[in-house]
């Protein structure tokens, strides 16, 4: 009989009755009506502690007791109870565990606000001055290539300041693929003495380039976390002594691209051709069945440059593919054009 007890024990036990109370239903299932000293016989103890057990197995619904005699209830309906409670419980445990995890919430806002108050609510540095600007954005662009950089720009002083002094380090790093610039200009701005050709050439180097009647405030982004805003919004840097705040904010950033985004889209290409002229080098030499290395090649230009140029054409065509965008190109006279 002690064997055959020990039939059952781990599911039951599972549903909370102790091993003790487990052998003890199993002898009631197995005599099915039996008073204490028959089932005392039975799994061979003292009757004493069976009283407190039995009366612990009619608690739980499992065994019925009448006229000085135990019984078992049927296993379905016994264990199906138990089972049910069992269930009531993780349910609850399950609501308590909910109700903890709303309450970290709170906790971990507070955290935030006091771990933020400590340091700041992000990093802003005042920056004065164009060499420092422009060596901010270089340093940047050496530090993780190739920088997406979106940057605009309202006023011709910091374009012309651009041309004179900063233009060629800028075409240079996107020829070696430390930049990836993308910038508005006010078209009334190509009338800046030199401007054009420097434009030409940055365009060649992959740069993308467009024109608004005017352009709201200068302001630029640095790949995912980095920008700079002007001293005053509405203006530019030269009227203010190239003073300039730069963010450290994901959420800045993600705001003032939003913002380029628009513009760009209002935007239009630089007015002189079809397409950069890099641009227009490039889909007529792949027309001619040429890879990008060879393209490279004959261009004297990084293959970097060469799909950079790819990848403008398609925007600037609203093209799907590099075959789509050579069908646009040459519906618009871009691959004849000067021959």
């Amino acid at each position: 009989m002690r064997n055959d007890s020990r039939t059952l024990p781990d599911p039951l036990e599972s549903l909370g009755l102790s091993p003790a109370q487990s052998t003890l239903y199993t002898a009631v299932l197995r005599l099915h009506r039996a008073s204490l000293a028959e089932l005392a016989e039975a799994i061979n103890r003292p009757e004493e502690p069976l009283g407190e057990q039995l009366a612990a197995l009619v608690r739980l619904g499992v065994v019925d007791q009448q006229s000085g005699e135990y019984f078992a209830r049927h296993p379905a309906a016994a264990l199906g109870r138990l089972i049910a409670e069992r269930l009531d419980r993780l349910a609850e445990e399950s609501r308590q565990i909910d109700s903890v995890l709303g309450s970290i919430r709170p906790l971990i806002r507070d955290y935030d606000a006091g771990h933020d108050y400590r340091r700041g609510p992000f990093p802003v540095e005042l920056v004065s001055g164009a060499d420092e600007l422009f060596e901010s954005i270089m340093g940047m662009a050496v530090n993780a290539p190739p920088l997406e950089l979106f940057i605009a720009i309202p006023d011709h002083r910091t374009l012309a300041d651009f041309t004179r002094k900063y233009a060629d380090t800028w075409v240079d790093a996107h020829e070696h693929g430390l930049l990836s610039l993308s910038t508005v200009i006010p078209v009334s701005a190509l009338t800046v003495p030199g401007l054009r050709d420097k434009l030409i050439a940055l365009a060649g180097s992959g740069a993308r380039i467009r024109t608004l009647d005017a352009v709201p405030s200068w302001f630029f982004t640095a790949g995912q976390d980095a920008a700079g805003l002007p001293a005053r919004w509405g203006g530019n840097l030269p009227d203010h002594a190239y003073n300039f705040y730069f963010v450290r904010a994901p959420i800045v950033v993600g705001v003032l691209r939003s913002l380029f985004g628009e513009l760009w889209a209002r935007a239009q290409p630089l007015p002189w051709s079809g397409g950069s002229d890099g641009v227009v080098q490039v889909l007529r030499l792949a027309a001619q069945g040429l890879c990008d290395e060879t393209i490279a090649r004959q261009l004297g230009v990084s293959v970097r440059t060469v799909r950079a140029r790819f990848a403008e054409a398609m925007i600037d065509l609203g093209a799907q593919s590099r075959f789509h965008a050579g069908v646009a190109a040459a519906r618009r006279g871009w691959l004849t054009e000067g021959e």
